[in-house]
């Protein structure tokens, strides 16, 4: 190690207290619980890609207006084509893709409002 270069620092270990059963445990946590991702809710406005893959078709336009269940696009991932689905009576707000463009996890395809 440099010495301009500081050690990195460890986050110190913290109790975690649950209960199951009428039963109170206490344990410490460990990295992996410390360092994951907060959990967020999904907003239905927003559609995004669940898994990395191809845009193989987009069945709306903007300014569209779809109902619940209606295909939006087609992800094809995994050799499977997938259909993303319109969740509720909408209005297409934004296209953010194109045919035949490659995405991936979490890429924000669609906006509706």
């Amino acid at each position: 190690m440099e010495d301009n270069e500081k050690p990195q620092e460890k986050p110190e270990p913290e109790f975690i207290s649950f209960q199951m059963e009428h039963i109170a445990y206490k344990t410490l946590s460990n990295r992996t619980f410390l360092g994951r991702k907060p959990y967020a809710v999904d907003d239905p406005k927003k559609i995004t890609a669940f898994i990395p893959g191809t845009i193989v078709n987009i069945y709306v336009k903007e300014n569209h207006k779809v109902k619940a269940g209606d295909v939006l696009l087609d992800l094809q991932a995994m050799k499977m084509n997938n259909h993303l689905l319109a969740p509720a009576n909408m209005v297409v707000k934004k296209i953010y893709v194109k045919q035949g463009e490659r995405v991936s996890k979490n890429q924000l395809l669609v906006e509706l409002k």
